[in-house]
């Protein structure tokens, strides 16, 4: 298992070494930094800004290849580079990814639980009335687009604050005001967070408990299902112990791969909510022409990929012991 799995974890290393280098190659090409500069009032001069680029690695005079392999020295060193406006990437990665962690896990992990729960249930109840209920509301939150129903749960929160004359629902970046009481810093990022956890929880719950309810289908009407009730079991007892396992093995590769690349999936979330997380780092890097930080979010994104793959692999062989005796 673990020559294995040591396989497989060379095989990801290299396809990311040449996923981030191509995108390296196509960001310096694609992306100009000099367009920064020339709307500026009062106009830059061209030296300066030739000057500025090529002080971080940016400038197109310089040949391609020469600029990749000064790129590649510095990340090998841990120093994803500089904006053009010589802003740190490493130091900008570490912060947003930072926020991203704190606004996604909580709402990632409790929607990945929610909806195995919801989905396993629902299967076990199928053509009657609660799975009827819970299909059509999964549905719902499913077909409606994740900027609606952020925008809805700040519309309602709104409604609940007025109508308590509390304001127990924040929803405008990180903080706010902080007042004076004991753990006040605490509890005012708590109202800040309890709104898009609870939209990331919907969505990636509705989502995840239509995939779980169709895997555990498949599960409840296989043979050995049927050959445990015979031997005595319950429905119930054969729903949990076995059918639920099976219909994990698969449901495990999809949970994997969504919390590896969850750091970089609540683009709309971040910006809806004012957190400055990786999500939204993506949209000011390329609006702002930064191709080290373009390139740094891919690897980053590249790299939860990578180890999502291993976790998925090992996952798969603790619940499927077919893999394990291979």
């Amino acid at each position: 298992m673990l020559r294995y799995i040591g396989k497989r974890v060379v095989n990801y290393l290299i396809l990311l070494y040449v996923a981030v280098s191509l995108t390296y190659l196509l960001a310096a090409t694609q992306l100009d930094p000099a367009a920064l500069f020339a709307l500026r009032q009062p106009p830059v001069p061209p030296a300066v800004v030739e000057h500025q680029l090529a002080q971080y690695n940016l400038s197109d005079q310089v040949p391609l290849w020469q600029r990749y392999l000064t790129w590649l020295g510095g990340v090998l060193h841990g120093d994803w580079g500089s904006s053009p406006t010589g802003v740190s990437v490493t130091d900008q990665l570490l912060v947003r990814a930072g926020v991203s962690v704190r606004l996604l896990l909580l709402g990632t992990v409790a929607g990945i639980v929610v909806g195995i729960a919801v989905g396993a249930w629902a299967a076990t109840r199928q053509h009657r009335l609660s799975d009827h209920v819970t299909t059509a509301l999964s549905l719902l939150v499913v077909s409606t687009p994740v900027f609606v129903i952020a925008h809805l749960s700040q519309f309602l929160a709104t409604g609940v604050n007025r109508a308590t004359g509390v304001q127990i629902f924040e929803f405008s970046g990180e903080t706010g005001a902080v007042g004076s009481y004991p753990w006040a810093d605490v509890v005012d990022r708590a109202q800040h967070l309890v709104l898009p956890t609870l939209v990331l929880v919907l969505v990636g719950a509705a989502w995840l408990s239509r995939v779980q309810r169709n895997l555990m289908l498949d599960a409840l009407n296989a043979d050995y299902v049927r050959t445990a009730r015979a031997k005595g079991l319950t429905q119930r007892q054969a729903a949990w112990r076995h059918a639920l396992r099976t219909a994990l093995v698969p449901t495990s590769t999809y949970v994997t791969f969504s919390v590896a690349t969850m750091l970089v999936s609540a683009t709309f979330t971040e910006q809806i909510f004012g957190f400055a997380g990786l999500g939204s780092y993506v949209v000011e890097s390329i609006q702002g022409r930064d191709v080290n930080a373009v390139v740094a979010v891919t690897a980053l994104a590249g790299a939860c990929v990578v180890v999502g793959a291993v976790v998925s692999d090992l996952a798969v062989a603790a619940l499927d012991p077919r893999v394990r005796l291979t």
